[in-house]
């Protein structure tokens, strides 16, 4: 089966830890033991992975430069899908066959220019700071600032996903039988002029989003987004909480969930099985294998409006889950 798997900000940085080399290379540990027993269980493998924390640490370092000397987001993604994919590539190797390639590969993201999304930047990025301290840099820096939390970040796009620049050179690793790493952070954002020629741009592209485009561009079976929940639940935090177990991509369609944190998982899994006809799955990095054979986790199917089943101990609706 060919799976993606998209490493959620869990996969090198646990919540309320500090972002050091430690940390993450300890977390990165635990993300490759999970997926090579993927590899090992003879699936072919693309992985993707988030990168706000280590962004928002390089912008923190980049801070003490001269205003003229800062480095704009797209390079700055690029350094941290350089840094993530090392630590990623190395531990995943030390867990497979001497003869298994890996690959970590610097992935370019076409966006439209004329996205709506460049007309309300709504996405955070970086340290947070006080309200004088977020206005004195939005002005020496030209940046649009929103609260967040009791503090002020600064927030910029966050366009659509359309089109992956080095797709068929992932193609071509997985042909060969080599393990890419791809498309992380959602990939470097670029657009394209009117002479053909790409160039970066201030924007953060939905992780999820790229990764359910690369599911369907190369043609995946399964989808997995790996978070540090254990399945997709309603009511969220409430006591009337209930962990969905699997249900129909129709479905999703009408439920919300929180923006900031399991909507745009839920959205990539919901365009990816509608698109692709294949099932995506959304729980914990330790569970990916459990996820593919749908023993945890949340597993989303084509099927009809309605369908969905929560694990035992929730009531339970449409069909019944299983023991």
């Amino acid at each position: 089966m060919r799976v993606v798997a998209a490493l959620g900000g869990n996969a090198l940085l646990r919540r309320g830890q500090p972002l050091t080399a430690a940390n993450q290379r300890a977390n990165a540990a635990v993300a490759a033991e999970a997926l090579a027993a993927v590899v090992r269980a003879g699936h072919e493998v693309v992985i993707a992975h988030g990168n706000g924390p280590q962004v928002g640490l390089l912008a923190l370092q980049g801070a003490a430069y001269k205003v003229d000397e800062l480095y704009p987001l797209d390079v700055l993604g690029a350094e941290t899908e350089g840094m993530i994919g090392y630590l990623i590539e190395q531990e995943l190797a030390n867990r497979l066959p001497r003869d298994q390639q890996i690959a970590t590969l610097l992935t370019q993201v076409e966006v439209r220019h004329d996205d709506p999304a460049f007309d309300k930047p709504s996405k955070p990025v970086g340290p947070v700071y006080t309200q004088s301290e977020a206005e004195a840099l939005a002005g020496q820096h030209g940046w649009q600032i929103a609260a967040d939390g009791a503090g002020y970040r600064r927030v910029v796009a966050s366009p659509a996903p359309v089109r992956i620049l080095e797709l068929d050179v992932i193609a071509l690793l997985l042909r060969e039988g080599v393990v890419p790493i791809c498309a992380g952070g959602g990939g470097i954002p670029v657009v394209r002029g009117e002479d053909g020629a790409c160039s970066g741009v201030e924007a953060v592209i939905d992780k999820d989003a790229t990764s359910a485009l690369l599911a369907r561009c190369l043609n995946a079976e399964a989808l997995l987004l790996l978070t540090d929940v254990d399945a997709v639940q309603t009511d969220y935090g409430t006591p009337n909480a209930h962990r969905i177990r699997r249900i129909s991509a129709e479905t999703l369609e009408d439920m919300t969930f929180d923006a900031g944190s399991m909507a745009p998982k839920v959205a990539a899994a919901r365009d990816f099985v509608h698109a692709a006809g294949g099932f995506a799955a959304i729980g914990r990095l330790e569970d990916a294998s459990l996820l593919l054979s749908g023993r945890a986790g949340t597993r989303i199917e084509t099927g009809r409006r309605g369908e969905y089943a929560y694990y035992w101990g929730a009531a339970a609706q449409g069909a019944k889950p299983d023991r």
